[in-house]
C-alpha cells in the first residue's frame, strides 16, 4: 500500500465512486473480492464507521476531478458492492494544470502506475476513466497474498506490490496463477526468499541455517 507524506485535507462531502479517476490500469480482482467480503461484514451499523476510517486519498486534477492515488482495490470493491459515495482526502490540488502537464506531475511524483496486466508500460491514455473499468492482473493478487503470507514486509515504497507482481510474473506462469493459486503461492514464497528478490521493497532476506 502506498503511503503519502504531507497533510491531507479532509472533504466532508462524499464523492461519487463512479466519478473517481484511477491512476493505474489494473487491480488484482482476487484482492478486490477479499475486500468485498470484509465490507459485507461491516455493513449496517459498522458501515459508516468503516467508511470514515478508510477515506480515499486523491489529487485534484483538471476540471477538479478526483484522481485516486491509493486504495484502488477498496474503491472497486465498494463499487461492486453497490456503495455510491465515499469520503476522500485531498493530498494535492493540481486542478490548475493542463491535462498533459498534470499527468506528467502524477507520474514523476510516484502517484501513477501506467502498466498493464502484462507488466508493460502504456501511454497515459490507457489508464481507464472509471474505477469499474480497471483490468485484472492476477499477479497483483498473488503479490498481495504473498505479503499476507509473510513473503515480504509491508513497505512505504509507492506501488511496492506491483513491483513484486512484476518479479513474480517473470518466474511463474500466468496459467498456474489463474488455475492453481495455492501452487503459485507456494512457488512465490520460495522465490521471495531468494537473493534475486533482494532489490524489492520489503524483502525479508534469505533464510540461513547456522549450526
Amino acid at each position: 500500500m502506498m503511503q503519502i507524506s504531507g497533510a491531507r485535507e479532509p472533504i466532508v462531502t462524499p464523492v461519487a465512486i463512479k466519478d473517481l479517476r484511477p491512476t493505474q490500469i489494473t487491480v488484482g480482482m482476487r484482492e478486490v473480492d477479499e475486500k468485498r467480503k470484509k465490507w459485507r461484514q461491516q455493513k449496517g451499523e459498522k458501515g459508516g464507521k468503516f467508511l470514515g476510517e478508510h477515506m480515499i486519498p486523491v489529487v485534484l486534477g483538471p476540471n477538479r476531478r478526483h484522481y485516486v492515488i491509493d486504495h484502488h482495490h477498496l474503491a472497486r470493491a465498494l463499487h461492486e458492492e453497490g456503495v455510491k459515495h465515499i469520503l476522500v482526502t485531498v493530498v494535492s490540488d493540481l486542478s490548475g494544470l493542463e491535462k498533459d502537464a498534470f499527468m506528467v506531475v502524477l507520474d514523476n511524483r510516484g502517484w501513477m502506475h501506467p502498466f498493464d496486466d502484462e507488466g508493460k508500460r502504456r501511454d497515459y491514455g490507457a489508464i481507464p476513466k472509471s474505477i469499474k473499468d480497471l483490468a485484472d492482473d492476477p499477479f497483483r493478487s498473488l503479490a498481495g497474498e504473498l505479503r499476507r503470507a509473510g513473503g515480504f514486509a509491508k513497505d512505504t515504497t509507492p506501488f511496492s506490490e506491483f513491483l513484486w507482481a512484476d518479479f513474480l510474473r517473470r518466474r511463474i506462469g500466468r496459467k498456474t496463477v489463474e488455475t492453481d493459486f495455492d501452487t503459485a503461492l507456494n512457488r512465490a514464497l520460495k522465490e521471495a526468499k531468494g537473493d534475486a528478490a533482494g532489490y524489492l521493497p520489503g524483502w525479508c532476506g534469505s533464510v540461513m541455517d547456522y549450526e
